[in-house]
């Protein structure tokens, strides 16, 4: 049986470089964007193209290079903003435009200062307006995450009604757990009578660390777009990461959902997006962490290196990153020892191995990892001159 497909919404461009000190040029941005058609990203949220002169070019500019994806400007429910994203859409093959309001309490009173109505009412004619330029019109519910599920299933039922093809449906603050996030989802799904005439996409924050578990949470009840960021970059903690939810919904056969993305891309784009925002990748980072498919621990060792899947549920190449690394540390076994002298040409007996080995924690004690070039020098200092010449 097929698996069903579930778009991915890319906003690396859009809010991954809200956040301070990652802005990029129109030349990076370029860069990035074909990079992203190659990965195989449905929706390249391109900028929000009123926001200034240079991300109105870099809207233009992307428009023009990217050949499979959508491309995306983001506006506000504005209907200056809207002209200013249509013109800057004009170049590309497949335009979207992404508009929408707050639909929270807070967001209503202390944001807008309005009332329900009103921000149906706006929110209505935003979309009707936009579907003046573009076909593809998606829609955000601002802090939907907070809002309340029959509120929500009367704008969304609306804003179809006005056009809409996506509802954007974004846990903006991070709040949501991940079971009453996807009871939301279901909600809509069985609540908004026209919701088969759109997708609904999940847009999640990470401020509790929750935001690739919502967006699971998401797509399991219904959504069939999830809007995520290379390495998991935003706005304060960050947004569902691009890499974590491709790879959940691949290595779980059982969910039977899948996505258009080259996984051999993973790990090279995401080291393209670290580089060119200066955001360094935490080291424990799932999937593109440079600890990923690194083992320390002399257990871990020694299973990895009989049967590579005993530690690892991922072949790192179908992430792209090319092996498994065996660190050596205080904390590392024979089997670990042996393999790594082997690689450099020491073939190790049992006997020799308990010699080498003593030498290797008094060595490894003195420093965080022990290196290659480490390992003739403990063979060395292990008087075992017939297995080296010096």
């Amino acid at each position: 049986m097929s698996k069903e497909i579930v778009q991915i919404f890319d906003t690396t461009l859009r809010d991954g470089e809200q956040v301070p000190g990652c802005k990029l040029n129109t030349d990076q941005k370029l860069i990035i964007a074909e990079r992203l058609d190659d990965l195989g990203v449905n929706v390249i949220e391109a900028g929000f193209p009123i926001s200034s002169p240079g991300d109105f070019n870099s809207v233009v500019e992307i428009s023009k290079i990217v050949k499979n994806a959508s491309v995306c400007g983001l506006t506000r429910a504005v209907k200056k903003d809207i002209e200013v994203a249509a013109e800057s859409l004009k170049k590309a093959v497949y335009p979207r435009i992404h508009t929408g309001i707050g639909t929270s309490n807070s967001h209503i009173k202390y944001k807008f200062n309005s009332t329900r109505e009103k921000i149906i009412e706006q929110g209505f004619e935003a979309v009707k307006y936009a579907k003046k330029f573009v076909n593809d019109v998606e829609f955000y519910a601002e802090d939907a995450g907070r809002t309340d599920n029959e509120f929500l299933a009367k704008v969304c039922e609306k804003m179809i009604e006005a056009g809409a093809t996506v509802l954007n449906i974004p846990d903006t603050t991070g709040y949501c757990l991940p079971f009453e996030y996807g009871e939301k989802i279901k909600f809509l799904k069985e609540n908004v009578k026209n919701i088969d005439k759109a997708i609904i996409s999940c847009h999640c924050h990470n401020d509790l660390g929750l935001a690739t578990a919502n967006s699971i949470y998401g797509v399991l009840n219904g959504a069939r777009q999830i809007e995520c960021t290379i390495n998991g970059i935003g706005e304060r903690a960050g947004n569902t990461s691009l890499e974590e939810v491709v790879m959940i919904m691949r290595q779980h056969d059982q969910l039977n959902l899948d996505t258009n993305i080259n996984s051999k891309l993973l790990y090279d784009t995401s080291k393209m997006v670290s580089e060119s925002m200066a955001m360094p990748v935490q080291p424990n980072k799932a999937i593109v962490g440079a600890n990923a498919f690194a083992h320390s621990s002399g257990i871990h060792q020694d299973g990895v290196i009989k049967k590579r899947e005993t530690y690892e549920i991922i072949n790192p190449l179908d992430v792209g990153v090319n092996e498994s690394a065996i660190v050596l540390t205080a904390r590392s076994g024979r089997a670990a020892l042996a393999y790594r002298a082997k690689n450099i040409g020491f073939e190790l007996t049992k006997n020799q191995l308990d010699i080498v080995y003593s030498e290797f924690l008094k060595f490894a004690d003195q420093k965080k990892e022990v290196k290659d070039k480490d390992i003739p020098v403990i063979i060395k200092n292990s008087n075992l001159k017939s297995i080296i010449s010096f």
